[in-house]
């Protein structure tokens, strides 16, 4: 179907006053969201007072901050107040146990409430977080524990005795074991702690550690093509920038019911499920339960959502279930829809507008990054595919490398739209990751000439919009052409039988590589030749032959990870009998 390249943006669409607007752009952004944040006495930081304690002991403090939902289970809901008092014991079980400002605390757990608990109670204490999938395996997080010489492990009863138990002499950092009993039930495990108990026996109330902007809060590992994952280490000031990208990018309203459905354990669910929509006072929807497209739209027509943030692989999953079920709803609460993970196919972005009533707003960031850097945001226009721009207080541009031997790296920014080349950001936004553990010599080499270099190509055009090509070890060159992946996956979804769409360069004695796609079907289309020769035809019409792809071969799913990226070097591993490297993060993984 042919479709406006721009979806525009008329009053009746901003059901609310947006917080960020054409004609009212904010001139010191970073310094507008430290004022309204209350900081510590002496001038320090603390992202869970800011998060907490701050609407705790104000008029905020009978408001609800977590309401969580489980199957057969009543809704459990806690107030800024009692998430206030509950954070004071858990600080206070370190204190006891005489973990210290500085040391690392793992959280293994699904998305119950101790896990909220456990992140805000150990920043309160000044003590590092690194938050893992609760469906990694016993080595991915011995790995990590051990990467990260983690003193404090949070867990189940029940993950501790599948995963952990065995490992545990393995990492010889953990000295404290916190275990979760099934619904509340007494945990006796030699060697470790019931969490209940020891909750039980804390104070409630607790004053925060003085720490600074730049003492570290939280470590978040993200997964290296070879070799073991990368620690990046973030900040206490990174709450200036949560608070500002919640306000700008998400457009965080205090009465919003807001529903993030990224997991804690990757860098979403902590930014933007746990911290920025506390900092805003706002309530946030937690649903214990895997993915299921029925439960879902009942979730956002019943808690009444108003904000939703969520991950391409979901939109797509939900676009694959049809839109009758979407259709079988009504979402009048509903007014803004964000997603991340990685890019937003043009076609899910009208999705978006067609059948919820509301476009679905790409936006772009990374671990590194610590928080929202380019989006789409409510008051303007989309051109869908498109990242958006960048934030107020975030200069972005596209550069070009400037090879010089035995020359420090250096780069120059390409003035000409439309050109393709490595997206940079101006270093100094408060979430700017402060290292790679243990690793100061490649955290070096993110960085040239005042730039931080994201390893992703892109292009802006002339309206300023950023548009996402891949990453830069995922292009393909085929004979003399540079081909993003991303364009080709989008075109491909572009057709009605198409779910979801992965392409790699598979190498070539002629032209170096070809492109090849892989994709699934939704329901309903079965694979064979003809289908396979029909969405050649239609790639080939759209982009030409030499960039349309030369195979296509029919998946059941895609492999990507739990946070919603499709793996294009596992494809292009198992396609080539390649070594697969770190599949730890693998969706379905264990």
């Amino acid at each position: 179907m042919e479709r406006d390249p721009v979806i525009r943006k008329t009053r009746a669409d901003l059901r609310v006053p947006p917080n960020l607007r054409p004609d009212a752009i904010p001139a010191d952004p970073w310094l507008e969201s430290r004022r309204a944040l209350e900081g510590l006495p002496g001038g320090g930081l603390n992202i869970a007072h800011e998060a907490v304690a701050r609407h705790a002991r104000g008029p905020a403090g009978d408001r609800i901050a977590l309401r969580f939902v489980a199957r057969g289970r009543a809704a459990l809901e806690l107030s800024y107040s009692e998430l206030e008092r509950r954070t004071a014991r858990f600080a206070n079980v370190l204190r006891a146990l005489d973990v210290g400002r500085g040391e690392r605390l793992f959280v293994l757990c699904g998305r119950i409430p101790e896990l909220y608990v456990a992140v805000l109670g150990a920043l309160r204490a000044g003590t590092v977080v690194t938050p893992l999938f609760s469906a990694f395996g016993p080595e991915p997080i011995a790995t990590r524990i051990n990467l990260g010489r983690g003193a404090v492990l949070v867990t189940t009863d029940e993950l501790y005795r599948r995963k952990v138990r065995d490992w545990r002499p393995k990492m010889p950092s953990l000295r404290h074991v916190l275990l979760v009993g099934q619904d509340g039930a007494p945990v006796d495990e030699p060697g470790a702690h019931d969490l209940a108990a020891l909750m039980a026996a804390a104070p409630d109330t607790f004053e925060t550690v003085a720490t600074g902007p730049e003492d570290p809060s939280l470590l978040h590992f993200t997964s290296g093509t070879t070799g073991t994952p990368k620690g990046a280490i973030h900040v206490h000031g990174a709450v200036v920038a949560h608070h500002a990208s919640g306000l700008y990018a998400l457009d965080l309203h205090p009465e919003d019911r807001y529903w993030c459905t990224a997991d804690p354990g990757w860098v979403t669910g902590t930014s933007y499920g746990i911290v920025a929509p506390l900092l805003h006072g706002v309530t946030s929807l937690v649903d214990r339960e895997e993915f299921d497209a029925q439960r879902w739209y009942e979730l956002l027509a019943d808690e009444r959502i108003t904000v939703w943030y969520t991950a391409p692989t979901a939109i797509r999953m939900l676009m694959k279930a049809g839109p009758e079920l979407a259709r079988a709803h009504a979402y009048p609460a509903l007014r803004f829809v964000a997603s991340v993970g990685e890019p937003l196919n043009p076609e899910a972005v009208w999705w978006g507008k067609e059948v919820l009533g509301l476009p679905i707003h790409d936006n772009w960031w990374q671990t590194e990054t610590g928080g929202i850097m380019i989006a789409n945001t409510p008051a303007y226009d989309i051109k869908p595919g498109s990242m958006g721009r960048p934030l107020p207080g975030i200069e972005a541009a596209i550069v070009e490398h400037l090879e010089a031997e035995g020359e420090p790296p250096r780069v120059r920014p390409i003035d000409t739209p439309g050109v393709e080349g490595e997206l940079a950001l101006r270093v100094g936004w408060p979430s700017m990751f402060r290292g790679y553990l243990d690793n100061e010599a490649r955290y070096r080499k993110c960085f040239a000439d005042g730039w931080y270099l994201s390893g992703d190509l892109a292009k802006r055009d002339a309206d300023g919009a950023y548009w996402f090509v891949g990453r830069a070890d995922d292009v393909i060159k085929s004979a003399g052409h540079l081909i993003g992946p991303f364009e080709v996956e989008s075109v491909l979804m572009e057709h009605p039988a198409v779910a979801e769409a992965g392409v790699i360069g598979k190498p070539d004695p002629v032209v170096g590589e070809v492109v090849k796609a892989f994709v699934s079907l939704k329901t309903g289309h079965e694979a064979g030749e003809s289908l396979r020769r029909e969405l050649l035809a239609h790639a080939r019409t759209r982009l030409g032959p030499a960039v349309a792809p030369k195979e296509i071969a029919f998946l059941p799913t895609l492999p990507r990870t739990r946070s919603g990226k499709i793996m294009r070097r596992l494809l292009k591993a198992r396609e080539l009998g390649l070594p697969e490297g770190d599949t730890s993060t693998l969706e379905g993984g264990s």
